[in-house]
């Protein structure tokens, strides 16, 4: 049974979308103030519905004890990503970040020096004895100053609950920019999200990239095999992304062997060729690397482009920390991954000073005759898992982004109880996997994409940077002269990659600028739109209380009927605005009224006496309450089980739920003349909310019982 209420249809395109919110996902307040836009709550919920104080609030647990206590489940369990972030990490957990997290950076031994003194690039690197010092010393010190310092020991320090990467970064900043500072706030936010957006750019070359090198091994073996590269790339990759579906922790169980045994192997393979000539060790000194950029800058700067591929997939081991925690990555990092790609590179540069000749294939060339085949199984296999690293991360960047309301809801699968942030996001997995065919089916070869692949992620190193260090002073109160030199010296290297792979831009380095404009455009297009809409419903619903004084007082003139109507609303501070329609435009409200709320809280499961607040809303006998219904991320809410829970005393009478009508608020978008956005927004913005989760479904509502009665909003 469906109905609908509002103005007349026009010929402007529409979208009906659901309602709790319209398109929205959170009822968390927005750290900049905006309105709640959601039935239900993220973890760690703090919108309306949290922050207003109920009249009367009764649990389950307070009517076992006689007494209202009020103080509801939010300030009893522990944080859960806290709480675990300081249990000491399992080897399970590290071994599930390596093969997660490590795939991208740890094989970037293979082909970072290698492509340095490509004599066909653009502008090649001449190969001798200085140049080798200064080019292994300038990979050596890129890597400790992005990966060690700015990453590890600096950005996964900032983390928003336990979850990374550059949108944590937006929304610490939005949390504790100060009024003063509010507009350079918002530009940096501004600067975050067009960071976010390089790095799905990144998340979609990274696949195609490492499974093509990896595939394109099959024509060194047999060149008559040309031809099957693209096929067998594809199917590798879609394999890939069926299995993200089994979850990280599945996922890195299965990877993480592989890649500890790829560091163990490349980091022996090192210590053979660092043996045969230990002087190449004299580059761990920093004034090779600062000599090789002073004494031949023109060529040390047009280095900078292939040298930024030793540093490839450093944001994603930030991005990905909500999956396995801080501590977890760091010492995966420091004792195994780090160690193991200093010696690599060490081991290449000290075969290539042997022989010249050795810079066609310096990584594989280290290993004897007998080692070689084992390796390049073993490399096509860790090429093939790097592209995991960045997946995961574009899971978290996205469900972030639709907590702050840069996404619509997206369905999100949490699949692992002990930790919150290993999560699976379907609609964003499937995309990625579309988006990497293509480019693999477009570009055809790794070469073709090799330039592109730098600059998104010089683009988001350099704004997390940015990002990390105005959160150091505004939350951290770091004092200004150590922000200042600290961000001076991370930022000139940043940028000096930025500006050396800005010179590829013409022979690929504009696919990730031009992704990254795209999804920029996407995200900002659907914060604003949210924005028109949640100022829009807010003036539809109008105020609860003020509705239920109305009701109460006979304001408003209605006939009572028997019966049970549950009303899903966002929270409390606002009047559900099917229940709104019902009473104004058909003059009737049932003899008992449930607003219903949900709230996800970040545990995984809500003991059931802890699970629901009752709040009468002022009155004890008008047959009108508040429920809130707080479940963890592991459970599915269940709405007609979650009211069987409630007495007759909470619900002011007997309920019969099993008669009992659902009404469910929908909003039509429709495109407007007002001049709020330019044309093609508000259809970008309407086209963008088709990938809305449908409410009904997720909350389990019996849909021969379920009225779905809607609202037309023009943006």
């Amino acid at each position: 049974m469906k109905a609908a209420l509002g103005g007349e249809r026009s010929a402007a395109p529409s979208r009906t979308v659901d309602s709790m919110g319209a398109p929205f996902e959170t009822k968390r307040r927005a750290p900049t103030g905006d309105r709640a836009d959601d039935l239900y709550c993220p973890p760690r919920c703090t919108g309306p519905a949290a922050q207003q104080p109920a009249r009367r609030r009764i649990t389950m647990a307070d009517r076992r004890h006689g007494a209202a206590s009020g103080e509801g489940f939010a300030a009893r369990p522990p944080d859960a990503r806290r709480a675990s972030a300081q249990d000491t990490v399992r080897l399970a957990l590290v071994i599930g970040a390596l093969g997660v997290v490590f795939g991208d950076i740890g094989t970037s031994p293979i082909y970072t020096l290698q492509t340095v003194f490509n004599p066909s690039d653009p502008h090649p690197v001449p190969v001798s004895t200085q140049n080798v010092y200064g080019v292994v010393s300038l990979v050596f010190w890129s890597v400790v100053i992005i990966v060690t310092v700015t990453y590890v020991l600096l950005a996964m320090r900032a983390d928003n609950d336990g979850e990374g990467g550059i949108m944590a970064l937006i929304t610490l900043l939005r949390r504790w920019s100060s009024q003063r500072g509010r507009r350079a706030a918002a530009v940096l936010a501004a600067l975050g999200i067009f960071g976010a957006s390089l790095f799905f750019g990144d998340s979609m070359i990274t696949p195609a990239i490492s499974v093509l090198s990896a595939v394109e091994g099959l024509k060194v073996v047999e060149p008559s095999l040309a031809s099957a590269v693209v096929p067998v790339t594809a199917v590798i990759i879609v394999l890939l992304f069926l299995v993200q579906r089994r979850g990280t922790a599945a996922v890195g169980r299965v990877f993480g062997p592989v890649m500890i045994a790829w560091f163990v192997a490349i980091g022996a393979c090192g210590v053979a060729g660092i043996a045969d000539h230990p002087d190449i060790l004299r580059a761990l000194s920093p004034t090779y690397a600062v000599g090789f950029l002073a004494g031949h800058f023109g060529t040390a700067f047009f280095a900078l482009a292939a040298v930024v591929l030793a540093v490839t997939g450093a944001e994603a081991l930030y991005a990905d920390m909500g999956h396995f925690g801080r501590r977890a990555i760091s010492r995966a990092w420091m004792f195994l991954v780090f160690p193991a790609c200093v010696l690599s590179y060490l081991g290449q540069g000290a075969l290539i000073l042997d022989d010249p000749r050795n810079i066609s294939s310096p990584f594989f060339l280290l290993v004897p005759d007998w080692g070689r085949w084992p390796l390049i199984l073993l490399a096509t296999a860790a090429t093939v898992i790097a592209s995991q690293a960045v997946i995961t991360g574009a899971y978290s960047v996205a469900s972030q982004a639709a907590k702050l309301g840069y996404l619509p809801r997206l369905r999100i699968a949490h699949t692992s109880e002990s930790t919150i942030g290993q999560i699976y996001v379907p609609w964003i997995n499937w995309l990625l996997m579309v988006s990497v065919l293509t480019l693999v089916f477009a570009f055809r070869s790794s070469t073709a994409l090799a330039f592109a692949f730098g600059m998104a992620v010089t683009g988001t190193i350099t704004i997390s940077t940015l990002l990390f260090f105005y959160i150091a002073r505004a939350k951290w109160g770091t004092p200004v002269w150590l922000v200042t030199i600290g961000a001076t010296v991370l930022l000139f290297v940043d940028l000096l990659f930025v500006a050396a792979n800005l010179t590829k831009l013409v022979h690929g380095a504009w696919l990730p600028l031009l992704i990254g404009l795209t999804a920029f455009t996407v995200m900002t297009t659907w914060q604003r739109g949210r924005e028109l809409v949640t100022a829009e419903r807010a003036r539809q619903e109008g105020l609860l209380p003020e509705f239920v004084d109305d009701l109460r007082t006979g304001k408003v003139s209605t006939l009572r009927i028997p019966g049970t109507a549950v009303f899903l609303n966002r929270g409390k501070q606002t009047a559900p605005l099917a229940m709104r329609a019902n009473v104004e435009h058909n003059h009737v409200r049932h003899d008992q009224v449930v607003i219903l709320s949900i709230e996800t809280e970040p545990v995984p499961r809500v003991p059931a006496d802890q699970r629901i607040v009752v709040d009468d809303l002022g009155y004890a006998d008008d047959g009108i309450i508040h429920v809130t219904a707080r479940f963890g991320y592991m459970e599915t809410p269940d709405v007609p089980g979650i009211l069987a829970m409630l007495t007759p005393a909470e619900t002011e009478g007997p309920m019969q739920l099993d008669q009992a009508s659902y009404f469910l608020s929908k909003i039509e978008l429709r495109r407007g003349k007002a001049p709020t956005m330019a044309p093609w927004r508000k259809r970008l913005f309407i086209a963008t909310s088709y990938i809305t989760a449908d409410a009904a479904e997720y909350f389990g509502l019996p849909r021969d019982r379920t009225v779905i009665m809607g609202s037309q909003i023009e943006v």
